[in-house]
């Protein structure tokens, strides 16, 4: 396949890669024979070191352009640590309609699409950019808010099915507790497991429960003792509530493992955040709490340069809306950009609205 052939290159090389868990497929071209390379590497560090330095060796230090895809974190990360290589992480939306659009039956080889992402980058390189690490508390930023965002994910899915398990036995301890994923709920699951269990335990005994986390006030307290004396089975058929209070015990044990480490992870979001110098800038934001201030702050990062207008912003996280229309229909629909920038935010269009 013909490669657009440049009189003069700003690159001495464009390599477009493939990446996979065990190997990645390469594509190199090289402007000098302007002919394209094929060639497989492993996965592990030490291969792709050594590759890199013989790409250094070859073009003797010269620039040279990457190009990936740029959900491929591992492989950014081991390459971004060359200063003669400039990479550029582009959506793999973007890889996958230009190979479609020339490959309607949607054939396709991990060789084949490298050598797409080398074509992108030749042919396309004015609607790419590349990319520039952030700074080391910025980067590190970026991973706690992605795996934190992953833990809430994880905390709303045991809580859920902690709910869905007691209504089939224990429906009115969803009503003593407004929030569900706190550490109050899964202790007083644990010690009273059953309606049976809350009843048989004196009053004394339960209100000092309650009084012993704090926030609780007397006439929630007063409340919940009553409904727990008024109480009525739901079932006591043992073919049911045996199994549901195991899966319940299960999941609880879960939760409390889980909610400690989210609180870590808030201290060190916390901690970091205050530390960067545009902390202050992001935190004033309306509607900016301790939660969202930091993510803002990683989706924007520390190029200014980077988005020019707040339309740029809304491309870049998938929140514009697109107009579409044919004919004499014209319609409106969400899209995110095909624009290769990097990193992404984890959960970033479902995250401005849900800040928890």
């Amino acid at each position: 396949m013909p490669v657009l052939a440049t009189t003069r290159s700003p690159y001495a090389a464009y390599v477009g890669i493939d990446w996979a868990d065990c190997k990645h497929d390469i594509c190199l071209y090289d402007p000098t024979t302007q002919h394209c390379e094929f060639s497989v590497i492993s996965s592990r560090p030490e291969a792709i070191a050594a590759w890199v330095d013989g790409l250094r060796q070859r073009f003797n230090g010269g620039t040279i352009a990457i190009c990936t895809e740029q959900k491929r974190e591992p492989l950014i990360y081991a390459l971004c640590k060359y200063e003669f290589l400039v990479l550029y992480p582009v959506n793999p939306q973007t890889v996958a309609k230009y190979r479609q659009a020339f490959a309607p039956s949607r054939a396709k080889a991990d060789p084949t699409d490298a050598q797409s992402l080398v074509e992108l980058l030749l042919k396309h390189s004015d609607k790419l950019k590349a990319w520039r690490p952030g700074s080391a508390t910025l980067r590190s930023l970026q991973q706690l808010v992605e795996n934190r965002r992953m833990l809430v994910a994880e905390k709303v899915r045991l809580t859920s099915r902690i709910t869905a398990a007691l209504k089939g036995y224990y429906p009115q301890v969803l009503d003593w507790f407004e929030d569900k994923g706190t550490q109050v709920f899964c202790e007083f699951l644990t010690r009273y497991p059953s309606l049976q269990a809350a009843q048989s335990a004196p009053n004394e005994e339960l209100e000092q429960f309650f009084k012993s986390h704090h926030g609780v006030q007397a006439k929630t307290i007063n409340r919940r003792l009553e409904q727990i004396e008024q109480g009525g089975v739901l079932s006591e058929d043992a073919g049911i509530v045996e199994p549901l209070q195991l899966l319940v015990a299960a999941l609880v044990a879960q939760l409390q493992v889980l909610l400690p480490s989210i609180a870590t992870f808030d201290a060190k979001i916390e901690e970091l955040f205050e530390s960067h110098p545009d902390a202050e800038l992001f935190a004033a934001l309306p509607g900016a709490e301790p939660q969202l201030a930091p993510r803002l702050l990683v989706a924007f990062g520390e190029e200014r340069q980077r988005f020019g207008s707040a339309q740029d912003l809304l491309r870049y996280s998938g929140i514009a809306p697109v107009k579409e229309s044919s004919g004499q229909k014209s319609w409106v629909h969400w899209q995110a950009s095909p624009e290769g920038g990097f990193p992404s935010v984890g959960n970033w269009r479902g995250g401005v609205a849900r800040s928890s």
